[in-house]
């Protein structure tokens, strides 16, 4: 990178991504462990727990598909717009996402709540697993409007370049899970001990104070999307933001399906393979999703700052913000390889007493500790991306990778090579490196910064 951009210096530049980034890390951090400490809490009623909760979390991310597809969108045109220096225009975009994402809610509630031991058997459920994951499943997703509804005003927050509310409600949120979590599940102070059941309640419980806490930074005077200029201004939701979120949110969300559909198929295969292998793949997978955590940390700072140069005109400074949040991300891939290395089987430990699971543990984190080496770049280059409205490149891309080359492997090495967990990692990391070469070839032409949204 060049020492200045447009009379910006490197180090002004790294000061103001890290500033952006640090929160959304913490944010995603925070939720992650809260999810791993919930399946720590639930693993003391044994492995078949473990799975069950494991079951639910594809079935939990389709979803959720669409409502994740608005909010890239809504980040994305809000930096766009706060870059071309149109406030009320990015206030009618945060209106109006909300206004969709509670009608969508509703049907997509009712729904999965009807469907929910279907779901569960279509996931690789069986005797043991069945009705506990049942039950997990239709409380989470009962609750779920509080959880998207955070999820719409934090995505717009982001977009305008306030990352720390969403720290904040997503680190109470998780507090308030995990504080219910030791009160519900195994009962303490009073509380009935409701196992899957209380873990399930808890999580609801952290996403309705979220909630709370989101909507009340909307009626805040320094909030660049607020009620009061909504009503002073007499905005209201209008076709031409339903049309540019629709745009983003369509492609981003067929997106997200697809790499849902690559990723069930892995869940399916995994649990073929008994309870307590998926168990630990289960753990595997949380391990990923901590790595996600900081990936999707530097993906916000990248959507924010490179959304927000392109809106001002400034396509150098936009590239320059991508390679620079990729290259912060790569240095925490690398930290994050090293304590893998050293710290995978404690790490195994602290869920099972089990050898043979804590041989299996060894096995994955071996492999995660390579994976994360990509997933992390690749991430923040999808972010960049995304940014810029090139959502029909991302989406070809995981539709190559995932439900392509990740579902062919997976399936080639356990079904044909007879490689167990193994085989289903190395097709997790046929995934991730296919992804990173198509996105890191993609942000190197250029070509994405000349587009409109």
């Amino acid at each position: 990178m060049e020492a200045a951009v447009n009379g910006m210096d490197h180090k002004a530049m790294v000061r103001k991504a890290l500033g952006v980034a640090w929160p959304a890390m913490m944010e995603n951090f925070f939720v992650t462990l809260a999810g791993m400490i919930d399946t720590m809490m639930v693993s003391a009623m044994g492995s078949y727990a473990v799975a069950a909760v494991g079951l639910t979390a594809q079935p939990k991310f389709i979803g959720l598909t669409l409502f994740m597809g608005i909010n890239v969108a809504v980040s994305a045109l809000v930096a766009r717009r706060k870059g071309e220096q149109r406030q009320d225009k990015a206030n009618e975009i945060c209106l109006t996402a909300i206004l969709l994402t509670v009608l969508a809610c509703v049907a997509v509630t009712i729904l999965f709540v009807a469907a929910a031991p279907v779901m569960m058997r279509l996931a690789g459920s069986n005797e043991d697993t069945h009705e506990a994951a049942v039950l997990y499943f239709r409380i989470i997703m009962g609750g779920m409007f509080f959880n998207v509804l955070t999820m719409v005003i934090n995505a717009a927050q982001r977009g305008s370049g306030n990352t720390k509310l969403a720290m904040r409600t997503n680190v109470v949120s998780s507090l308030v899970n995990i504080m219910f979590n030791y009160l519900l599940i195994e009962g303490h102070f009073g509380f009935p001990a409701w196992g899957i059941m209380g873990a399930a309640i808890a999580t609801v419980l952290g996403t309705v104070v979220a909630a709370a806490m989101a909507v009340f930074s909307l009626f805040r005077p320094s909030s660049y999307v607020r009620v009061k200029l909504m009503r002073e201004r007499r905005i209201r939701p209008n076709r031409e933001s339903v049309r540019s979120i629709w745009h983003l949110a369509y492609n981003t969300s067929l997106e997200n399906i697809a790499m849902r559909v690559g990723f069930l198929a892995t869940a399916l295969i995994a649990a073929r393979l008994g309870t307590d292998a998926f168990a630990a793949h289960n753990i595997g997978m949380n391990i990923l999703g901590l790595g996600f955590s900081f990936a999707d940390g530097m993906q916000v700072a990248a959507i924010a700052l490179a959304g927000e140069a392109l809106g001002a005109g400034r396509k150098d400074m936009a590239k320059s913000y991508g390679s620079l949040c990729q290259r912060i991300g790569f240095i925490i891939s690398l930290l994050l390889a090293v304590a893998l290395f050293f710290g995978g089987r404690w790490f195994y430990g602290l869920y099972f007493q089990e050898e043979h699971i804590l041989e299996m543990g060894e096995l994955i984190s071996r492999y995660t500790m390579v994976i994360v080496l990509l997933q992390i770049s690749q991430v923040i280059f999808t972010g960049c991306l995304r940014a810029a409205g090139d959502v029909r490149y991302t989406l070809t891309a995981a539709l190559i990778s995932v439900t392509g080359i990740r579902t062919l492997m997976t399936i080639l090495l356990v079904a044909v090579f007879h490689l167990g967990l193994s085989g289903v990692w190395l097709g997790v990391l046929s995934d991730q490196l296919s992804r990173f070469l198509l996105m890191r070839h993609r942000f190197r032409q250029g070509k994405w910064v000349d587009m409109k949204i």
